[in-house]
Order: structure tokens, then C-alpha cells, then sequence
């Protein structure tokens, strides 16, 4: 019996400890709640609702972090339809964005969400997440178009800038937003990827609230101070800000159409390339008009291009001008009297700067003379055997290249783009100065196209194409301008200039006549920006 007392002690002492840890595990079940329902609610209270966000351009919000909707409060446009199908198009091809266009009467009678996915799986179904590049060099342009002025002048005076999106993916609206706008932070929804292809379906939207829960939770604790920035239709986000936020400003649609839209001349960052076919915003007319257009755009290019390069200059220029074509030329004395070079054995120089790969055609269409040359760094096959003109392909080794631009100027007259590729934007992109080496006299030559539908450049695009699309829009427009000549780096002149001084004047000669920004960018940006390769292309 006396060995068995301690048991009974232990026992007693055990359910002592089980009713000490019971108790304990009720008070802090207790504080929990406490904490939860009552502190909680201490620590955020209710937040501060404003009617639109003018009244922040009056504060000083450089200690405040802006959270931001998108599409509900950054962009002017209601409709998402344009977006997605500048993806059906660039990313997807003619049929696919016909499939959205033609289900788009279907897609307007459904609910916002279903609406949402439909497009997101006609649009990115099957496409390759490795090539998809559109978020970065297509959709900024538009994108940007579309900016409010207004929330625009609000986030510049925020110290640290999240945007958030309901219905875009992140793929879609990333590069617009950090490369661009210099948003610190962005939240979209993220695709589904099987075997390297997009599905077509977002990330549940759920899950996507968690996340921007969470994103909001460390803002709260880092900063103190959330200021949020929405519209009544996005009701997940509205739910969320009213958690964390202590201000929320509600867009309406109203104030939407009186904002104006962000000029170019105020992007924190310029626009100086981009890339994609279409030059008009799809909205749902621009697309109907497009597609109308289609069937007569293939027979226009195709009349266009069998005129060019089978009748005679005298008879195809009035003939191109009927048919839509348009070519202006300033200063046509040039045409006429030809500068002298102290070689009277070669040809004359011309130097443009580069907007489309018929610029050399245009300026021998200017000059009226079929026997002109030009050279090229990169052009397809197939462009090559339909130019009018003869095109030589340089091979970027500057000896070499030089001999053969000096061979033939010895055959005629030249015309270079030194550039090196196309700029849509009224920028001037870096002159390599091989050509200041080849000729005592240059002749610059200002050149600039409009088209309405279709650009004729494309970076990751098919470039035997380019001047079909050109040809395809309804009124293709050139203008043609030649400046006084200047002394190439050849001159015997003891006062002469260097090379990369000669480059750098004709340059800025050709961007004060078009009143484009020269810039010391080159091919090799531009391709890396909208490719994500260099830009050479490797022949056989």
C-alpha cells in the first residue's frame, strides 16, 4: 500500500497540472478574441471614404504608400476588350482575334468576371509564355494612351506606389507599369503554364486576394500610413482596402470623362520604341472597321507593289497617288542640281534617318531616278528580290563595308540610313559614322511616315512582311526633305571635322528639320528592349 501512495500523488498532481494548463489555454483563447475583435478594430479604425482623388493633389503623401487599381482608377477606359485583343492579334495572329471579335457580342451579355476569362482564354490559349512579349513592347504604348492625367499627378506625389489589378494578368500590365510609370510594386493575377503554354486561365481570384492581403499587411507595419485608391466595381479590392487602409477614394465613372489624358511629354519615362502591327487602338468599331478592310487592303498591296516595280516612275507616281499613296518633297532642288563632289567619278550620298524599310525607295521616288542604290544591314530574302532598287547587305565589318559603299558610289548614286534599324517615335536613334568616310559631300535627307492601320517595322515579327502591311494601309504617307549638303570626314579641309562630328551634325541636322530628339541609342536597345536579342540575324 505504501508503494502505491505516490502513484495517487503523481495522479493528483497531473490533473492539478491538466486544470492549470486548461485555464491557461481558455485565457488566452480569451485575449485573442480581445485582441481580434476589440483592439483590432482600435488599431484600424473605420476608414475615411473620399469621392475621387483630387483632393490628395493638395497633401503631401511622400511618407504615404498608394495602393491603386488599375483598371478601375489609373485607366480612363471602362473596356478591356482593346487590351486583349491587341494580345489576340500580336501574340495569337489574324484568327484568333477574329474568334474574339466574333464572340464578342456573346462575352458582353455575361457577367464582368465570366466576361474577363472568356477573353483571357480566346487570347492567350496555346500561346508560348517563353515568347510572349507584348506586355512589354506592344501593350505600353496603349496602355499609356490611356493614362488619366489626374491619378497620374496623385501617384507622383505618393512615396511608395502599388498597383493592383482585378482582371489583368500580371503579364499584361508589369512591364507598363514598373518600366514606364516606375511603379514600385505590382499586383496582377497570375496565368497557368503547362509544357511552357499559357492555358488561358488565371490564378483563382481568391488566391489572388490573399496575396494582396498579405502585401498590404507589411505595408501597414513598415509604413503606418495606406492610402487607397479604387472604384465601387472592383468589390474584392474594395473589401481588402477597407481593411488595411486608413483613406479610400472611390473613382467614378464620372470623373473618369473629365479627366485628360496623360501627354507624351510627361511620361516619366519616353516611348521610344515599341513594336506590333496594329497602329489604331483596337476598340470594338476600330476592329469592325479593320476586318472591313482586310479583304481590300491584301488587293491594294498587291496592285501597289506590281505598279512599283513594273512601270515606269513618270507613270507610277500618279498612279500610287491615286491609289492612296502619298509622297510630299520639300526643297526639290536637289532632284534638280546636284551637289559637285571634288570626285566627279562618284555618285552622290544621300543620308536619312530610318522610319520604314521603303525610305530609300521613297527618296529615289523624290529624285525620280530609278538607277539609285541603297544598303542594308538586315533584309529578308524576299524583300530583297522585290526591291525596285538594287539593296546591297552590309555585313557589319566596317572595312568591308566601307569598300563596298565606295564601290558603289562609283556606280551611282547612294542612299544609307545609318541608324542601323527604325524608330516610329519622333526620336533619332545613334548615326554609325562609316558613311561620313566614303563621300567629301553628304546630302541629309529628312524622312517621315503616317500610317492609319498598320506599321511597316516589326521587331520580333516576320520582316518580309514589313512593306506588305505598309502597302496594305488605306492612305500611306511619306514626306520627303532634303537639307543642304555637308562635308563628309574625307575632306581635305585642315579644319575638317572628325568622323563622329560629321555623324553627330547630320544628325542633328535631320532632328531639327522633323523636330525629332536625337538620342545615342542603337539597334543593339532597341532589340533587346523588344526581342530580347541583339538584332543581328545570322544568314547562310
Amino acid at each position: 500500500m505504501q508503494c502505491l501512495k505516490p502513484n495517487k500523488e503523481n495522479t493528483q498532481k497531473n490533473k492539478k497540472k491538466q486544470n492549470m494548463s486548461a485555464k491557461i489555454s481558455i485565457f488566452q483563447s480569451l485575449v485573442f478574441l480581445f485582441y481580434r475583435f476589440i483592439l483590432r478594430r482600435y488599431r484600424n479604425p473605420k476608414p475615411k471614404y473620399q469621392n475621387g482623388p483630387s483632393p490628395l493633389l493638395q497633401s503631401d503623401l511622400s511618407r504615404h504608400t498608394l495602393i491603386f487599381n488599375v483598371e478601375g482608377a489609373l485607366l480612363k477606359s471602362d473596356s478591356l476588350f482593346p487590351y486583349f485583343m491587341l494580345v489576340a492579334f500580336e501574340a495569337g495572329g489574324v484568327v484568333r482575334s477574329l474568334i474574339l471579335f466574333i464572340l464578342y457580342p456573346l462575352i458582353s451579355l455575361m457577367s464582368h468576371e465570366m466576361a474577363v476569362k472568356v477573353m483571357v482564354m480566346v487570347s492567350f490559349f496555346g500561346v508560348k509564355k517563353e515568347g510572349f512579349r507584348a506586355g512589354r513592347a506592344v501593350l505600353p504604348k496603349y496602355f499609356l494612351e490611356d493614362v488619366g492625367l489626374e491619378m497620374f499627378e496623385v501617384l507622383k506625389r505618393g512615396g511608395k506606389r502599388i498597383g493592383v489589378s482585378d482582371d489583368l494578368p500580371q503579364v499584361m500590365i508589369e512591364g507598363f507599369l514598373r518600366e514606364y510609370l516606375e511603379i514600385d510594386v505590382v499586383v496582377g493575377r497570375e496565368m497557368k503554364v503547362v509544357g511552357g503554354y499559357y492555358l488561358g486561365i488565371m490564378e483563382d481570384k481568391t488566391k489572388h486576394g490573399l496575396a494582396f492581403d498579405e502585401l498590404v499587411r507589411k505595408e501597414r507595419l513598415n509604413t503606418g500610413r495606406v492610402i487607397g485608391i479604387t472604384s465601387f466595381n472592383t468589390s474584392l479590392h474594395r473589401y481588402l482596402f477597407s481593411q488595411f487602409c486608413q483613406e479610400i477614394y472611390f473613382v467614378k465613372k464620372s470623373d473618369k470623362r473629365s479627366w485628360q489624358t496623360l501627354p507624351p511629354s510627361q511620361y516619366p519615362k519616353p516611348l521610344i520604341f515599341h513594336d506590333g502591327r496594329l497602329a489604331i487602338k483596337p476598340t470594338l468599331m476600330n476592329t469592325l472597321v479593320l476586318f472591313m478592310w482586310g479583304p481590300f487592303a491584301a488587293a491594294a498591296a498587291a496592285a501597289r507593289l506590281f505598279v512599283s516595280l513594273c512601270i515606269p516612275y513618270s507613270f507610277s507616281i500618279p498612279i500610287l497617288s491615286f491609289s492612296g499613296c502619298r509622297l510630299t518633297v520639300t526643297n526639290d532642288y536637289v532632284s534638280s542640281q546636284k551637289p559637285n563632289s571634288s570626285d566627279q567619278r562618284k555618285g552622290c550620298l544621300f543620308v536619312c534617318n530610318h522610319r520604314t524599310l521603303l525610305d530609300p525607295l521613297y527618296v529615289a521616288f523624290a529624285l525620280k531616278e530609278k538607277n539609285i542604290k541603297t544598303v542594308t544591314y538586315s533584309l529578308s530574302r524576299v524583300s530583297e528580290i522585290l526591291a525596285p532598287i538594287k539593296t546591297v547587305r552590309l555585313n557589319r565589318d566596317r572595312v568591308s563595308d566601307g569598300q563596298a559603299m565606295e564601290k558603289l558610289l562609283t556606280e551611282g548614286d547612294l542612299v544609307v540610313c545609318p541608324e542601323g534599324t527604325t524608330c516610329r517615335e519622333p526620336y533619332m536613334l545613334r548615326f554609325s559614322p562609316l558613311f561620313t568616310e566614303v563621300s567629301d559631300v553628304i546630302v541629309p535627307v529628312a524622312v517621315t511616315s503616317h500610317v492609319t492601320f498598320f506599321y511597316g517595322t516589326t521587331a520580333s515579327g516576320l520582316k518580309a512582311l514589313d512593306p506588305l502591311f505598309f502597302l496594305m494601309d488605306p492612305y500611306p504617307t511619306y514626306t520627303v526633305e532634303f537639307l543642304e549638303p555637308v562635308s563628309g570626314a574625307t575632306c581635305q579641309d585642315p579644319d575638317g571635322k572628325s568622323k563622329f562630328e560629321v555623324a553627330n551634325h547630320v544628325q542633328s541636322e535631320i532632328g531639327k528639320a522633323l523636330d525629332f530628339e536625337c538620342t545615342q541609342l542603337t539597334r543593339k536597345d532597341k532589340y533587346l528592349i523588344l526581342a530580347g536579342n541583339n538584332g543581328v540575324v545570322k544568314t547562310k
